[in-house]
This record gives structure tokens, C-alpha cells and sequence, in this order.
């Protein structure tokens, strides 16, 4: 069943830290099957708090989203994005 990885970017408090994690979280994607559906595209907040960014990743599986999440290459890029900014992130199945 598809499985979407939804992040959503609150605020950067360290821009260096946000330029190196781009780089690594777009070549963490590399072989494996995902499609990025929306990256920090035009946004409308319609109910609650603004955000400063989304990006929205398609899956087939939640054990293959939950594999890049937690694989090597990602781990490495997301501790970046930790330092460099405020998240939320979600792995949600479809239906």
C-alpha cells in the first residue's frame, strides 16, 4: 500500500547546517523507490499555525519509507536538518 513520508518545516535557525542537508537527503533517495511529489512548492496554509515548507514523498510500501528513514544515508542527512531546523514528520499509509 502507498505510503507517504510528509515533512513539514516550521522555521531554520542554521542555514549552514540546512545547506548541507539538502545535498545528503536528496542523494539518500537514490535506489530506492520514491517519488517526491512536493518540495518546498507554493503553499496556502488553510487551518492552524503557518509553516515555512513541505515536502511530500510517495512510497510503496511503509516498510520501504521506513527503510529509507532509518537507512545509512538518510540518518546521516537528517542529523543536519535537526541541527539546522524545526520539523514536523510524518509516515502515514494511504488507502
Amino acid at each position: 500500500m502507498a505510503t507517504y513520508v510528509i515533512f513539514l518545516r516550521e522555521s531554520i535557525h542554521d542555514p549552514a547546517e540546512m545547506d548541507i542537508y539538502g545535498p545528503k537527503a536528496g542523494a539518500s533517495l537514490v535506489g530506492h523507490a520514491v517519488k517526491v511529489l512536493a518540495a518546498y512548492g507554493q503553499q496556502e496554509v488553510l487551518e492552524g499555525d503557518g509553516i515555512d515548507g513541505v515536502v511530500l514523498l510517495e512510497f510503496p510500501t511503509l516498510a520501504e519509507a521506513k527503510a529509507w528513514y532509518d537507512g545509512p544515508g538518510y540518518r546521516e542527512a537528517r542529523e543536519h536538518r535537526f541541527r539546522g531546523a524545526k520539523y514536523r514528520a510524518v509516515i502515514v499509509e494511504g488507502v
